[in-house]
């Protein structure tokens, strides 16, 4: 049985999300104590955070970095903040999806569900533990790892789908709909400025490897992964 924790204060729209987590199948464990969030996300160890922005004292991006630093497990925003500003916050901070009130339940269900499948069922088993090496780049899927020249990072799932379309197909362009078909896989996606998000992120950790500029963003075509790193001139 999946375990899902609740971070939201408002206690009506809580129940309905238990009642209906339930009703689904899940394991729901609710948030009280707001000041204390990462300290029973610890303690939960939860397949799936469902996480709102407005909280007392500290809000929902605040907490969102502090899951992601110690867990790849999905972080779905619900809250009433309906601005692109505010969804690319979330996107920034860590989470993989969100989620505008009001929402309907069935939908909220259907996106647990599709992220769940991703990150522990059919989705991420099926082919096995995959490893996809280029040049010294070593990505490991279903781990969310990337490695390079034995310094190892974390990556977000959607970085991961991203960096391995790229992956396999090096020095080749990969259109902007063809990543966004990966990414969502038939979902509707929050905007097409979404990819420019995670395309931001997966460069930033692929600098942190000391691999800075290997994706090249071909205009009005889409991206291509260079692999010139490690190249003596």
């Amino acid at each position: 049985m999946y375990k899902i924790m609740i971070v939201e204060d408002d206690i009506k729209i809580t129940e309905l999300l238990q009642s209906y987590l339930e009703k689904y199948g899940y394991q729901a464990v609710i948030t009280t104590d707001f000041d204390h969030v990462l300290t029973q996300f610890k303690e939960v160890n939860p397949d799936l955070v469902l996480l709102d922005v407005n909280l007392p004292k500290y809000d929902g991006y605040f907490w969102c970095r502090q899951i992601r630093a110690v867990s790849t497990c999905p972080i779905l925003f619900i809250s009433a903040r309906s601005g692109k500003m505010e969804q690319v916050m979330a996107l920034e901070n860590g989470a993989d999806d969100y989620i505008t009130k009001p929402f309907h339940f069935e939908v909220v269900m259907a996106k647990i569900g599709s992220h769940l499948r991703r990150n522990y069922g059919i989705y991420a088993h099926k082919q096995g533990e995959r490893v996809i090496e280029l040049s010294g780049l070593i990505l490991q899927p279903e781990r969310l790892e990337l490695t390079y020249q034995d310094i190892k990072i974390e990556l977000s799932h959607k970085e991961t789908i991203l960096l391995q379309t790229l992956m396999e197909r090096p020095t080749r362009i990969v259109s902007r709909d063809r990543l966004l078909e990966k990414l969502w896989d038939g979902e509707t996606f929050i905007d097409a400025n979404t990819l420019n998000v995670y395309m931001a992120r997966t460069r930033k950790k692929l600098q942190e490897l000391g691999v800075p500029d290997a994706i090249e963003t071909v205009r009005g075509a889409g991206y291509m992964l260079k692999v010139t790193w490690g190249q003596v001139e």
